[in-house]
């Protein structure tokens, strides 16, 4: 998918009220050093709209990124960062919480785990967590680039078993700097914006089926 136009639309920190958006909403979650504003910057086919960091952990509230005015992308703060209080954790986590609660819009939930590593304790916890909200997340194994061809198979099995994913679960091997695997995570979404668009044109077909008689 082209992206023509890209505008950070809300900020919500722990304090404030979360947008009522009328589009669909895509969230990324991810540990604070993971590359989620790298993946995000990539799908925009932006540099730095979303913003990085050499401060693992500085990232603490909701962004809203508005996508042509089609969709938004949900940056959530990032988890696991060891340097950040307990309290500012756990408000981290109850407004992650609330957001999965209270957003009407949110359908697909991308998690980014580290392709070179075992998912930490901290990665099955929130995949477990996302599960609890009834949401399947399509995990993305990023930092590609930083391993072997040979190994991507092996790496993407151990991903696979430590989080115990649901079967036929995605997962999307991608670098921020080749950007492998882009494609791949535009496609699921681009797939889900048809579906909803189908939902909507049947709804309205109904409407109108209904108002005839």
């Amino acid at each position: 998918m082209h992206v023509s136009n890209v505008t950070l639309e809300t900020v919500c920190g722990i304090t404030s009220t979360l947008p009522e958006n009328d589009k669909l909403e895509i969230a990324f979650a991810g540990k604070s050093n993971v590359g989620k504003s790298s993946l995000i910057n990539a799908l925009m086919n932006r540099k730095s709209v979303a913003r990085t960091s050499s401060q693992p952990g500085k990232t603490q509230t909701i962004n809203f990124y508005n996508i042509d005015e089609k969709l938004y992308f949900v940056d959530l703060p990032g988890y696991g960062y060891a340097k950040v209080s307990l309290e500012i954790r756990a408000k981290w986590g109850k407004l992650i919480e609330k957001y999965l609660i209270n957003s009407k819009k949110l359908r697909i939930i991308f998690l980014l785990v580290d392709i070179r590593h075992e998912p930490s304790q901290n990665d099955v916890d929130m995949y477990n967590w996302i599960l609890e909200y009834g949401f399947n997340p399509i995990i993305i194994a990023t930092k590609l680039d930083k391993i072997k061809r040979s190994q991507i198979q092996k790496n993407v099995s151990i991903i696979r078993k430590k989080l115990k994913a649901i079967e036929n679960t995605p997962i999307i091997p991608f670098s921020s700097l080749t950007k492998q695997g882009r494609d791949d995570i535009w496609e699921f979404i681009e797939d889900y914006m048809e579906y909803e668009a189908s939902i909507e044109e049947a709804e309205v077909t109904d409407d109108e089926e209904k108002n005839a008689y």
